[in-house]
């Protein structure tokens, strides 16, 4: 299979100024089979895109801290139907936020159930985002929160949406679930991946605190504006985080990401070494949610995510850690392949009926912007188109 055709849309979209600069990174259960870049890291620098340059992959990490999870689960360190408190004391404290009262404090409840792993690994806890949910982002103001990208353990202070297990709702629920991991095993999360994970895969640019040499290589992040201009945005990622959030702190390549997601499609082994059992592959691979509503939201943040609408005739479910398309894209991913994305438009999908993944790499807020979504069309109807 031949994939040069790539070379020309990546190209394409850089030359009409639609984005600064893309890495794209292509895997069957072998190995790479492309990988490409264009553009620039940075708008009015001089430094080019390369493959190897650094992105935040946000939550592109949430997929990586489910398989520890499920590691740990597997070793008997962790439960998925246990009360979560029972390794994670402060997952015993959490309230549901019932609405505000007349002076516009927080009216705070016990839930009516405990909070699961397997609760957190499916964004069913009940945990929200600001930028997804109007009630946490007025609660995370009233009580002065540090935002999501800062690392601050108080940034993890808010209470649930709903009684855990009632429906759907995307959050910081894998950051709690980071948390467990580091409390069952008495190390850091990235330790952790260092020794079970990354390391192992050989993900050598994968890190929450890269090294000054990788943040050499680092793209800029990038404002979309409404008039479809580009600008360069700040957004505070600390460089030695208070907490390396299992939800959105990881940084890393595209093609050191595909080394995760080769494992995924050579069913849990790869290289004569198990990460996780079929078992567990097929807990992540299958719906977990029941058939409730799942992958699209609003946004009540328009500066960090526009709203993602549903896909007509596309139904979607959740694992433990991946989005599931029920159906085939129409000239794309077969069904049941899996996905997600980072806020920065960092996307990924692994087909495992195909045997084929993917990893596209940019830098622009809001999420899902309609350019990277038009090249990531383009980019998926070239490979299967190629693969015949």
């Amino acid at each position: 299979m031949s994939l040069s055709k790539l070379d020309a849309i990546i190209a394409g979209v850089v030359a009409s100024n639609k984005i600064p600069g893309v890495v794209v990174a292509v895997s069957d259960r072998k190995g790479l089979i492309y990988e490409g870049a264009a553009g620039v890291r940075a708008l009015g620098k001089p430094e080019p895109m390369t493959t190897d340059s650094l992105f935040w992959i946000a939550s592109m990490t949430k997929a990586i801290t489910s398989t520890a999870a499920l590691q740990c689960v597997e070793r008997g360190q962790l439960s998925l139907d246990a009360p979560a408190a029972d390794f994670l004391p402060a997952l015993g404290d959490v309230k549901v936020l019932d609405g505000f009262d007349g002076d516009g404090k927080p009216r705070l409840r016990a839930p009516k159930r405990l909070v699961t792993l397997r609760h957190l690994l499916s964004h069913t806890a009940g945990f929200g985002y600001a930028f997804g949910s109007p009630e946490i982002k007025r609660y995370a103001e009233i009580m002065q929160l540090p935002d999501f990208t800062e690392g601050a353990r108080a940034g993890l202070n808010t209470p649930l949406l709903f009684d855990p297990g009632e429906r759907w709702e995307y959050g910081i629920n894998i950051d709690y679930a980071g948390l467990m991991i580091e409390a069952a095993t008495g190390l850091s999360l990235g330790e952790y991946f260092a020794e079970h994970i990354t390391g192992p895969l050989g993900m050598t640019s994968t890190s929450f605190r890269p090294s000054a040499a990788l943040r050499a290589k680092r793209a800029g992040i990038h404002a979309r504006g409404t008039d479809g201009s580009l600008s360069t945005k700040i957004v505070h990622l600390p460089e030695d985080p208070e907490v390396e959030m299992g939800g959105s702190g990881l940084f890393g390549t595209p093609s050191d990401y595909l080394r995760f997601t080769r494992m995924i499609l050579n069913g849990g082994e790869i290289a004569g070494r198990r990460y996780l059992s079929p078992a567990s592959i097929a807990l992540m691979s299958t719906d977990q949610i029941g058939g409730m509503a799942c992958c699209a939201f609003e946004t009540a943040m328009p500066e960090w995510v526009n709203s993602v609408p549903a896909i007509p005739g596309m139904p979607m479910h959740w694992g433990l850690g991946f989005s599931i398309n029920g159906v085939a894209f129409p000239g794309g991913r077969a069904a049941n392949s899996l996905s997600w994305a980072g806020i920065a438009n960092t996307y990924y999908w692994i087909d495992p009926s195909n045997g084929i993944s993917v990893a596209v790499g940019t830098q622009i807020l809001p999420f899902f912007d309609a350019h990277v979504i038009e090249m990531l069309g383009a980019i998926e109807a070239t490979i299967y188109a190629e693969r015949g």
